[in-house]
């Protein structure tokens, strides 16, 4: 015996176009259309995107205050700057870390640690 006895649902062209067409005309809503052709809302979506009816997806609006894009343009500057200052910082940090490795070799130890565990030691 099966253990998966699920119906699968075949819908022809002509259903699948009547279905976009009443969602179109604004008779019904695509969740009230998913009820009414025991369908879900993202098969018609499927649908949507297979016919090329693009109009029929929902578009999102975004509205914002001028305050806002102030706010926005502010902190980019600021993520901007803060990056910038990050990079200089690790930029510093390699060239500390070259300029050790040169003095531990200069003096004839084997690595920067050592050098460093040294130098930690005299007060």
């Amino acid at each position: 015996m099966l253990k998966n006895q699920q119906t699968i649902k075949r819908f022809s062209e002509s259903v699948k176009l009547k279905v976009l067409s009443e969602l179109s005309e604004g008779k019904y809503t695509k969740r009230d259309l998913s009820k009414m052709y025991n369908v879900g809302p993202s098969t018609i979506t499927d649908w949507i995107h297979k016919y090329g009816r693009k109009d029929l997806l929902n578009h999102r609006i975004n509205i914002e205050s001028m305050d806002e894009l102030k706010r926005i343009h502010a902190l980019e500057k600021e993520n901007a700057q803060l990056k910038d200052l990050l990079y200089k910082k690790e930029l510093e940090k390699i060239v500390q870390d070259s300029y050790l490795q040169v003095a531990a070799e200069e003096l004839g130890m084997k690595d920067a640690e050592e050098l460093k565990k040294k130098l930690a030691k005299k007060p």
